[in-house]
C-alpha cells in the first residue's frame, strides 16, 4: 500500500474588513524579486503571470497605503523597506514554526499509517533540530519514522524512560571539548548500555550579513558594544557548546549585547540575522548558506544517534542503518553546505568514538 504522507506549512492570509485581499503567493513573488531583482522572472519562479503579479502588487500596495517594491528605469526592480520586512517576516514565520510542524506532521502520520496498514513498530526518535536529521523521514519508502524535535537533554531523558528508540546528541570532534559536553551529561547516558550510530560531522560558528564578514574573526568580537545578537536557546545543544567556548576564551557573556534574545532552531537564528535585527548568530553553516549570510568557522561537531544496545537488532532499526549507508542518502548530505558524512551508520562506544578522535 502507497504511504500516505502530510506536510504542514504555515501561511498568511491577509485580509480587509470585506474579506480575503491576497493570497499567500505574494511572499514567492516577494522572494523572487529579493533574488533576481527582476519582476518577469519574480512571477515566473512564482508560477504566475507577469499581470497577476502587479495586481497582487498594487493591491497590496492598496492594503498597506505603501508599495512593497519599487522600480528603476535600467535597474530592475528591488522591495522597498516594507517589502523586505514582510519577506523576512514571513522566513522567521517558516524559521520559527517549522520544526513544531514537523513534529505534528510526523506524529500525525504515524497515526495515518497505523490506520491504513495496520499497527505496526514505527522507529521512534528524538532529536536536535539539524538539516541532515530533517532528511531522514524522507525516505519512508525504506524506513517508517516517528521525527520528534526536542533538546538534547529531553532526548535522552525520553530516551530512557524507553519511550524512544533513538536519541540524538552532539559534540565537538576535539576530544578535549567533547569529554567537558559529555561531563554536563553524565547523568544520561548510560555509557554501558547506550550505543553510539555515527551520522553526520557539521560546522559550527558564526552566521553574519556578507557585508560586514570581515569585521568578525571569533567570538571575542561579540563583545562589541556596537554588534547585535541573537542566541539560541539556553536548552540547546549549540548553546552549551557556545557557552563552553566563551568560557575558554575568556569572553563574558554579559558582554555580548542581546544575549538573552532567543531562538530555537539555527534557521530560525539566520532569518534574524538576514532580516537585519542582529548583526551575528551562532549556528551551523547551512543555515548560514540558505539565508545567503557570511560564515566564521569555529568547531566541527559530531552529530550522532545514541540508542540502546538491545534494539539494534530490531528489523526497523536495521532498515535505518541500510537507509543511513546508501549512496543516495550519502548524497543528500554531501549537498548540505557544512555537513559531511561521518562513518554514517557506523555502530561503536562513546569511548571508541573519542579514541579515534584522539587519534586524528
Amino acid at each position: 500500500m502507497p504511504k500516505k504522507k502530510l506536510h504542514i506549512t504555515p501561511a498568511w492570509v491577509f485580509r480587509t474588513d470585506q474579506g480575503e485581499l491576497f493570497e499567500p503567493v505574494i511572499f514567492r513573488l516577494l522572494n523572487g524579486v529579493h533574488e533576481s531583482g527582476k519582476l518577469t522572472q519574480a512571477a515566473k519562479a512564482a508560477g504566475i503571470s507577469y499581470r497577476h503579479a502587479w495586481n497582487l502588487l498594487n493591491r497590496a500596495a492598496d492594503f498597506f497605503g505603501l508599495p512593497l517594491v519599487e522600480m528603476r528605469k535600467g535597474q530592475g526592480t528591488r522591495l522597498s523597506a516594507l517589502g523586505e520586512k514582510l519577506l523576512w517576516s514571513e522566513q522567521r514565520v517558516k524559521a520559527r514554526l517549522g520544526p513544531q510542524l514537523d513534529s505534528l506532521a510526523s506524529e500525525l502520520n504515524t497515526q495515518l499509517q497505523q490506520l491504513l496498514a495496520g499497527e505496526h513498530p514505527v522507529l521512534r526518535l528524538h532529536a536536535s533540530h539539524g538539516y541532515a536529521v530533517a532528511l531522514l523521514p524522507e525516505f519512508s519508502d525504506r524506513v517508517e519514522l516517528d521525527l520528534q524535535y526536542t533538546n538534547p537533554a529531553h532526548a535522552l531523558d525520553i530516551l530512557a524512560r524507553g519511550e524512544s528508540d533513538l536519541a540524538s546528541f552532539h559534540f565537538p570532534a576535539s576530544p578535549r571539548r567533547a569529554e567537558r559536553i559529555m561531563a554536563l551529561y553524565q547523568d544520561q547516558l548510560d555509557l554501558d548500555n547506550l550505543r553510539v550510530i555515527r551520522f553526520v560531522t557539521r560546522e559550527q560558528g558564526l552566521m553574519v550579513r556578507a557585508d560586514s564578514e570581515r569585521r568578525f574573526e571569533g567570538l571575542a568580537d561579540l563583545a562589541d558594544p556596537s554588534v547585535r545578537f541573537i542566541n539560541r536557546d539556553r536548552h540547546s545543544g549549540t548553546r552549551t557548546l557556545f557557552n563552553l567556548m566563551l568560557e575558554e576564551q575568556g569572553v563574558d557573556p554579559a558582554a555580548i549585547h542581546d544575549t538573552d534574545q532567543e531562538e530555537f532552531t539555527h534557521t530560525a537564528v539566520a532569518a534574524y540575522v538576514a532580516a537585519g535585527m542582529a548583526d551575528a548568530g551562532f549556528g551551523v553553516e547551512a543555515a548560514a548558506r540558505q539565508f545567503g549570510l557570511g560564515f566564521v568557522n569555529l568547531a566541527t561537531e559530531h552529530y550522532l544517534l545514541v540508542c540502546h544496545r538491545d534494539r539494534l537488532e530490531n528489523h526497523n532499526m536495521r532498515q535505518l542503518l541500510a537507509l543511513m549507508r546508501s549512496p543516495d542518502f550519502l548524497a543528500e548530505i554531501d549537498r548540505l553546505p557544512g555537513y559531511a558524512p561521518d562513518r554514517c551508520g557506523e555502530i561503536c562506544t562513546f569511548e571508541e568514538l573519542l579514541a579515534s578522535d584522539r587519534a586524528e
